[in-house]
């Protein structure tokens, strides 16, 4: 189930031009109502389910149904996030409520090397390394046929 604004908690990040859910949104769903100052997805359908709006959202404002390997059906689930870890709080149909605390980052902010430490070891774009880009393998155009 995608995520969906809870209008009555959601500020419009404070009038910016853009809300931290849009910033997060890798699908580029999240857009601001400049009338209501609120967020809202556009396309649900086209919701790809990584929560990264709800993650990022400073208001809280995101509701979405977990991921079933740790939130049961019926539940409710919120992230918290802060600068070192993120909290999710279920709760769940009998009005019970747990938390679980996860770091983000295992490196500090800023530290972290962009190739991982693996190099590509060539600076040739022709190289075997790039195996699964197209030009590589030889052909210019992956074709699909009936």
């Amino acid at each position: 189930m995608p995520t969906f604004v809870m209008a009555e908690k959601c500020d419009g990040c404070k009038g910016q031009d853009k809300t931290a859910c849009m910033y997060a949104c890798p699908n580029d769903l999240m857009v601001l109502d400049k009338e209501k100052m609120k967020a809202y997805n556009r396309d649900p359908w086209a919701c790809w389910e990584c929560l990264c709006c709800a993650k990022a959202c400073p208001q809280q404002a995101m509701d979405l149904s977990g991921y079933k390997d740790f939130v049961p059906l019926g539940a409710s689930c919120t992230p918290l996030r802060g600068s070192e870890d993120i909290m999710w709080t279920i709760k769940f149909r009998n009005g019970m409520v747990k938390r679980f605390k996860f770091p983000i980052r295992t490196t500090e902010e800023g530290s972290a090397v962009p190739d991982g430490g693996f190099g590509a070891g060539s600076d040739d774009l022709n190289s075997v390394d790039l195996y699964t880009e197209p030009a590589s393998l030889g052909s210019a155009v992956w074709s699909f046929k009936k």
